[in-house]
């Protein structure tokens, strides 16, 4: 809907109402309480939706003066409040209560300078003069377009593609505000495969994401098929050409934010099948299946659409993906709601978790940033005036990696010793087979005298042996009944499988790297 108005400087105005103007009626007739000159109070207030400028208004009450019942009609002209409006003409003599009925909104004369007030979003203003200096040169009105709809509510295209006309910068034309129905302007995709959510130019092809289905358009070319079903590429006056579909049904569901670009690697989850998706040269990938199936498939379930965030890490060159939801994450034994990790081509596999949930992530000239609450950081630089590692929107985590020991995994094995090559100040923090569990062991202590030496023997502690370090485990599990020898202070721990969890603290820790963690066993009887 439009209003027709003038404005200094002799232009002519277009104002546009580009934010639709509800026609609502309330469910009763609300009562008047009084009335002052041409402004109405109602007794009960309305939301602002139910009092629309324009909108006709009908009244009924009991004239003051004859005694005799009156319908009354006016339309609203300006409103003040939720409870206050003024209309274009009053009734003046009335006794008793009268009611009053919204109706449709019949006046666009005034809603212009009734809305001033209302955000800026609401309204497009379409000007004649360049620049809107005085006496600048006039554009040319030229046909005024019009379009006969049966249909005059609006209608939601989400599957359809639209372009305008050309923009040169060196000769200045610029057609972009030229959406000319006499041309082959517009391209459906298959509504079948939901929405389009994202778009992403690459080279002379236009990619594109819809729910459930990828899918590419040919820019300014057309492809052409022969008998035998191959297809030439042929050039065209044609700005989006043939739509061809990537193999896979696989889509970007309605989390667009989840979409990461590096060279000619894209990444994208499709919550609707629980998978994360890499497209390349080859086609789509399903990268979620390196070792991840189970994992994804828990998580993308529980997590919120549109709370799922993707971006690239240039430092490390990964793939981070963080995902929020009520309860998503309850594996280290406490509750949260979110979980960040990161996925790297090089060894095809997805290689940390994170503790940090970013509500955006960007990578700009091979630095990483990631913004949370509405601040931007910088990862992998050491916190201020400090040398901690792993420092998160300033609170410090430890670093831990767990571990699964499976040799010989028909056999029931006695673990008898940890050990690891790398840095010192690494700890067990666990040691869990499927029936026994270790006492944590400390960090590693040099021993420089012999009262240590002494102590170093009698805690159990990482000793270090040729650059190598190594402890004994303590099993912590209760006798059982019948056993001689097992029980909490014997060593070694029973099991098909052991699961190990290393930490390390990074308060002034600085870089503390880890080679390789093994164990120490024997089969057992």
């Amino acid at each position: 809907m439009a209003a027709n108005i003038e404005l200094k400087y002799f232009n002519t105005f277009w104002l546009k109402k580009i934010k639709t103007i509800a026609d609502v009626a309330p469910g009763s007739d609300p009562n008047i309480s009084s009335v002052s000159g041409v402004t109405f109070t109602i007794a009960t207030p309305l939301s602002a939706s139910n009092m629309n400028v324009g909108q006709e208004v009908s009244m009924t009450y009991t004239d003051g003066i004859s005694g005799n019942p009156v319908n009354y009609t006016s339309t609203i002209v300006s409103r003040i409040d939720s409870q206050n409006f003024t209309v274009a003409l009053a009734p003046v003599n009335f006794t008793g209560t009268p009611k009053i009925t919204f109706g449709k909104i019949i006046d666009f004369d005034n809603i212009p300078q009734a809305y001033d007030s209302t955000p800026a979003d609401d309204w497009l203003i379409e000007e004649s003069r360049i620049r809107g200096g005085y006496n600048n040169t006039s554009v040319d009105f030229g046909v005024k377009a019009y379009l006969v709809e049966d249909e005059p509510k609006q209608s939601h295209k989400f599957s359809g593609l639209i372009h305008s006309g050309v923009f040169n910068s060196r000769t200045g034309f610029n057609a972009t505000n030229q959406f000319s129905v006499g041309e082959d302007i517009t391209r459906t995709i298959d509504p079948a495969n939901g929405s389009i959510q994202r778009l992403y130019a690459e080279d002379t092809n236009l990619i594109i994401f819809q729910e459930n289905k990828v899918s590419k358009s040919l820019i300014d070319k057309d492809a052409i098929y022969s008998a035998e079903g191959n297809a030439s590429i042929t050039s065209r006056n044609l700005v989006i050409g043939q739509n061809v579909a990537y193999a896979g049904e696989y889509g970007i569901s309605k989390d667009p934010e989840s979409f990461a670009v590096n060279g000619y690697r894209k990444y994208f989850t499709d919550k609707d099948q629980n998978v994360v998706c890499r497209l390349s040269m080859d086609g789509i990938t399903v990268i979620s299946n390196y070792g991840m199936t189970d994992f994804f498939r828990d998580k993308l379930s529980k997590a919120t659409s549109g709370d799922i965030r993707g971006g690239w890490d240039a430092h490390n060159k990964q793939y981070v993906l963080c995902m929020s939801g009520p309860n998503l994450d309850e594996s280290s034994g406490t509750i949260q709601s979110f979980v960040t990790l990161s996925f790297d081509d090089k060894v095809k596999g997805w290689t940390s978790l994170f503790d940090y949930e970013p509500n955006q992530i960007i990578s700009l000239n091979n630095d990483y940033f990631t913004a949370n609450s509405g601040k931007l950081y910088q990862h992998y630089t050491l916190a201020p005036n400090t040398s901690d590692r792993a420092v998160f929107y300033g609170t410090r985590y430890n670093s831990n990696v767990t571990f699964i020991f499976n040799g010989a995994p028909s056999t029931v094995k006695n673990f008898q010793t940890i050990n690891y090559e790398g840095d010192s100040g690494w700890r067990m923090n666990s040691f869990v087979t499927n029936t026994d569990t270790a006492l944590p062991i400390t960090e590693s202590v040099f021993a420089t005298t012999l009262e240590q030496m002494q102590n170093a023997l009698l805690i159990n502690r990482f000793k270090v042996k040729e650059d190598k370090y190594y402890a004994d485990l303590v099993n912590s599990t209760p006798s059982q009944s019948g056993e001689v020898v097992w029980g909490a202070s014997s060593s070694g721990l029973k099991g098909f499988f052991g699961e190990v969890k290393m930490e390390i603290n990074n308060a002034g820790a600085g870089k503390k790297e880890l080679f390789a963690v093994s164990t120490g066993f024997v089969q057992s009887s």
